[in-house]
């Protein structure tokens, strides 16, 4: 810790050293945030820019997911960086952006599809941030309500399915079910993303009666296609993929019997 710290300061020191007026006043205009990385890059092949990680919104995500998993704080930043050392470069440019993230905030909200507010010209730092915050928390207590939505569906499943022989029971991204067809017995594996209900969950088929040649279960390719509407309720968007199973059912039976080894 003492030697990241060291470096952190040292990098600190190189971007105060650099004599731009643009990036003094930004540094100056978000001096008093917490926890903000500065990082100066130079090269003979390239111009040199300094990198800013501004963590974003105050607000404890770990706190806010029942029974979350997470050892660490899950934390969103924000990734701004000026070219420096252009004397052409305007002084009101727009900086390259890009949001990030600690990587198991990945499993509650997709950080790559938050499309970020436009940089006006003449902005500033200081006055970008607020508006990005705050699309941001719209967005997590979003992400964090579709848990319970995705919830509900995989109870709405049991009556039609029995009871799940796995799920996950925190982001209620996933569920396995042991389905009966007759005699022919096999796993439904539902995923479901942080789109659903507007993106249906896609299915895998897992035969725990047929093996292939290297003797792993035979699986059906990841379906996506069957009835569905993010109107309907979830015992009827259950019942939908019930009566999709029966039918579907027979087609996973045929590439069972196919993929069997020929003696």
């Amino acid at each position: 810790m003492e030697l990241r710290d060291k470096y952190r300061s040292y990098q600190e020191r190189r971007v105060g050293e650099v004599d731009d007026d643009r990036l003094k006043f930004e540094i100056s205009t978000i001096v008093s945030r917490e926890g903000i990385e500065m990082h100066m890059s130079s090269g003979v092949e390239k111009p040199g820019e300094v990198k800013f990680a501004v963590p974003l919104m105050d607000m404890n995500i770990n706190k806010m997911v029942l029974a979350c998993p997470w050892i660490h704080p899950q934390k969103i930043y924000l990734q701004v960086i000026y070219p420096v050392g252009r004397k052409y470069a305007s002084a009101t440019s727009v900086p390259r952006l890009k949001l990030m993230c600690t990587p198991e905030l990945k499993t509650l909200f997709s950080i790559d599809e938050v499309k970020l507010p436009a940089w006006l010209d003449g902005m500033c730092m200081a006055e970008y941030l607020p508006q990005l915050e705050e699309l941001l928390q719209r967005q997590v207590i979003e992400a964090v309500t579709s848990i319970d939505v995705r919830r509900k569906f995989i109870e709405a499943l049991s009556p039609v399915l029995g009871r799940p022989l796995e799920a996950d029971p925190v982001f209620c991204r996933r569920a396995s079910f042991l389905v009966y067809s007759g005699p022919f017995t096999f796993l439904v594996h539902f995923f479901l993303s942080t789109h659903f209900p507007k993106q249906r969950p896609s299915l895998m088929f897992q035969s725990i009666q047929h093996f292939n040649s290297l003797g792993m279960p035979v699986k059906s390719p990841l379906i996506t296609e069957y009835p569905w509407s993010p109107r309907w309720e979830p015992s009827q968007m259950a019942e939908r993929i019930s009566d999709f199973l029966v039918d579907e059912s027979l087609n996973f039976k045929r590439l069972c019997n196919e993929s069997q080894p020929q003696h």
